[in-house]
């Protein structure tokens, strides 16, 4: 288990096993649908959150310490791809800035 999937995000690099060989078409590809995954995972974990928190304000049967576990998780996904965001535009302010 990589130490991010904590937070229900796959960041690792993959290992030997899952890498191919593909063409600079399909590179991009799979990049962009990594990518979305990525997305789509902060966002559910968001709107589990949501879903959570409306259950406990309309009475319904859900513990509390649920409901925060679930908003810590949403929490911590979002302040995690915002870094990455940040590193990423860090990393090309840097490639931009360099003389050739």
């Amino acid at each position: 288990m990589d130490p991010v999937s904590k937070t229900g995000l796959s960041l690792m690099a993959p290992t030997g096993s899952q890498i191919k060989t593909n063409t600079a078409a399909d590179d991009g590809e799979t990049f962009a649908n990594w990518l979305n995954g990525a997305i789509e995972e902060v966002n559910q974990k968001q709107i589990d959150s949501q879903d959570m928190t409306a259950k406990l304000v309309r009475g319904e049967d859900v513990d509390l310490h649920n409901v925060m576990i679930t908003s810590q998780k949403a929490s911590i996904a979002l302040q995690t791809t915002v870094e990455v965001r940040n590193k990423v535009i860090e990393a090309y302010q840097e490639t931009m800035r360099m003389q050739v």
